[in-house]
């Protein structure tokens, strides 16, 4: 049943309509230069809260479709209805995209929440990739403070009235997967169910960057082309298996065959769709 109900999921999702400019809130910007940034910018407060202020949501509907909102929209929201699981969406490094709505639009279409800080939202953010030439590491101390976004994230959605604060999970792509593994919550009110990586190997020249850091109560599922155009470096190769704990539930997929085995965004192919909404669907309590 479980599968016949996430076919009609997916199905419901891939005719959500096209995409509109307003429905990203990562516009174009001018970034900050290296040697502005100082290391009070990563844990300022107020550029912090920037980023959830700006966060883009996806709710399910309850006709059964999905309602497109944001944090700002939803700030005097009165409500009273049913409390959804959350999926915080970590976007990459060139910030939120249409393919970042996609996959909101996917996790709402099958029951869950989503929300997308927007850490391009902060008055302070350098360069990080280009991704022009695929050129990463362009600012070192970027995850510290894509980690802070995160963290944050994660402890105001679970004050939100419509948000189930038992089931929170986190969805990091490219950069935002980085975020995802290496994050690392201090309070019960920083953890989460179990996290998704998509578009990342795990394998990093800077330690930091290196491997997971999740508690082994927070199984990962990771995703990663053998051929990922971003990560052909041969200290970047891999995925992230070797890091995870063996008896929690973790999984880790190397797309090796066909087209895909090339892509660096992989969550728009049905079949790892309906092994991400399992994953979800296993972890939920």
């Amino acid at each position: 049943m479980f599968m016949l109900n996430l076919i009609r999921l997916i199905a419901l999702y891939m005719l959500a309509g096209p995409l509109s400019a307003q429905d990203i809130s990562t516009s174009a910007r001018e970034f900050t230069p290296v040697d502005q940034m100082l290391a009070a910018d990563w844990y300022d407060v107020e550029e912090i809260n920037r980023t959830w202020r700006h966060a883009l949501v996806r709710r399910p509907a309850p006709d059964k479709g999905i309602t497109k909102s944001s944090i700002k929209a939803l700030a005097n929201e009165h409500y009273a209805g049913v409390k959804y699981p959350v999926v915080i969406y970590l976007h990459g490094c060139s910030g939120l995209w249409a393919g970042s709505i996609k996959r909101m639009e996917m996790l709402a279409a099958a029951g869950y929440a989503a929300i997308a800080p927007d850490s391009f939202a902060r008055n302070k953010y350098p360069k990080s990739c280009d991704p022009v030439t695929k050129t990463v590491g362009l600012y070192r101390s970027t995850l510290i403070m894509r980690q802070q976004d995160a963290l944050n994230a994660v402890t105001r959605a679970k004050q939100l009235a419509w948000v189930d604060a038992n089931n929170v999970f986190l969805l990091g792509f490219s950069e935002g997967g980085i975020t995802a593994a290496m994050m690392r919550g201090n309070t019960p009110q920083q953890h989460v169910n179990a996290r998704i990586i998509e578009g990342w190997t795990c394998h990093a020249g800077w330690p930091e960057y290196q491997g997971l850091r999740a508690p082994v109560s927070e199984p990962m599922m990771s995703l990663v082309a053998k051929h990922d155009p971003w990560f052909q470096a041969d200290w970047a190769r891999g995925e992230c298996g070797a890091f995870m704990h063996p008896d929690n539930g973790s999984v880790s997929i190397q797309i090796k065959d066909g087209s895909l085995a090339h892509q660096h965004g992989l969550l728009e192919a049905p079949a790892l769709q309906s092994k991400v909404l399992a994953f979800l669907h296993t972890h939920t309590h």
